[in-house]
């Protein structure tokens, strides 16, 4: 029997529909039951992360996402997920909140890209919250490889910002210039680490550089750990 997994979500909305149906998709199975039981909370009232993590004057989303977390284990789950690459600025708070296991996104994608791409900086592609909290930059770091951003931060924010307003189109020309600058830095491969971006990542069949969809790795981990596997990575050249 699967375990539950609880899924602390609604940043944003569509990107937890977009975990859940990629879950779905992973999970082998030939009738309802073989699926994995999932609870999810799709907060949409959860606190800005952009504004408390870059205007520096929005409320702290810590007690929000722990209630969730907590709120979650109490109804049964049995392992954590957060399809948020920014909440995971508050990871360690959320962690340490419950009994159970949390898995931790950005973590799992840094050492899912050393396994298939072991050398070189990485470039990530990801809100500037992210990048100013350092969690993709720290988590590379303890595998001895660095982590590089396209300048312009700005015009991030707003491709981000154009996906969560239903306007993919408008953040697919972002999206394309920023692969194309972080290739001719010199890194060879791309984080998508955002899950606005993953939901656009489908539409990149033209980027310049592999990517590691890090709502994809979420996936196969939140698999493995409902099936009792243990989480690891995929080995070998994508």
């Amino acid at each position: 029997m699967h375990k539950v997994i609880g899924l602390i979500g609604g940043m944003g909305p569509e990107a937890t529909i977009l975990m859940m149906s990629r879950l779905l998709a992973a999970t082998p199975a030939s009738d309802d039951a073989d699926h994995i039981p999932l609870l999810v909370d799709s907060n949409t009232r959860v606190p800005s992360r952009i504004a408390h993590l870059i205007d520096g004057t929005g409320e702290d989303p810590t007690p929000v996402l722990v209630s969730m977390a907590e709120k979650l284990a109490a109804s049964g789950a049995d392992v954590l997920a957060m399809p948020c690459n920014t909440a995971h600025s508050y990871y360690p708070a959320i962690a340490a909140a419950v009994r159970i296991p949390v898995l931790n996104m950005v973590d799992l994608t840094a050492r899912q890209v050393a396994a298939q791409y072991p050398t070189g900086p990485v470039g990530i592609l990801a809100s500037p919250a992210v990048e100013i909290t350092g969690v993709f930059a720290k988590a590379f770091a303890s595998l001895g490889r660095d982590a590089i951003y396209p300048a312009d931060r700005d015009r991030t924010l707003s491709a981000i910002r154009a996906i969560k307003g239903g306007d993919t189109d408008r953040a697919l020309p972002i999206l394309r210039a920023a692969l194309a600058e972080l290739a001719d830095a010199g890194v060879g491969v791309a984080v998508i680490g955002c899950s606005e971006f993953s939901i656009a990542a489908p539409r990149l069949t033209d980027a310049p550089l592999p990517l590691v969809d890090s709502l994809d790795v979420l996936v196969d981990a939140c698999v493995a750990a409902a099936t009792g596997q243990a989480v690891s990575v995929k080995q070998g050249a994508a």
